[in-house]
């Protein structure tokens, strides 16, 4: 438990954190434009939550022993994690259901009015796809599927990184 406790004083850990992230929004944007798959409504949106992933390892590498910066890096991973896991969630719904009313896909992200991401910059945020297509697949698995893996995958380490935190916080004190 204090090995893993460790991780969350550590820098190169937030780094992977971020730099997995980043990882997977440059095969993001492979996919969309060397494989020319166009993302639906729900793919910006994991898309945004990995860009949450990727903020939040930035902010606990910033100061990894600062509590502050602790604080609101394990904030922004698990919001990120488990927003982006019921996102993916949902969209995988939306590709296996029978029923054609059942779910909408949205044209038009919905941001915040003082933050249009996908007006800034629509070659990362706009949505031109169908979320209910399925347009990919790897070992019998469509992009939202591994999405929901990579996701709660990253909820674990984040479930697990926290409760070693706050267990070994509690036992030092």
């Amino acid at each position: 438990m204090n090995w893993i406790t460790s991780l969350s004083h550590s820098r190169p850990a937030w780094v992977l954190l971020a730099v997995s992230a980043f990882v997977f929004e440059a095969v993001a944007l492979f996919f969309q434009y060397q494989m020319e798959l166009a993302p639906c409504i729900m793919c910006i949106y994991q898309r945004t939550a990995m860009l949450g992933l990727l903020f939040a390892g930035l902010v606990g590498a910033i100061n990894p022993s600062n509590t502050i910066f602790k604080i609101v890096g394990f904030s922004g991973w698990g919001l990120a994690s488990i927003w982006g896991w019921l996102i993916a969630r949902e969209h995988t719904n939306m590709q296996t259901t029978t029923d054609p009313f059942a779910f909408t896909c949205d044209i038009v992200p919905n941001f915040p009015e003082f933050l249009p991401l996908h007006e800034w910059l629509p070659s990362f945020f706009a949505a031109t796809g169908d979320c209910g297509n399925i347009d990919w697949q790897f070992m019998n698995m469509s992009m939202p599927n591994w999405m929901e893996v990579i996701f709660a995958f990253y909820s674990v380490c984040f479930i697990t990184a926290f409760a070693a935190y706050l267990f070994c916080s509690k036992r030092q004190s």
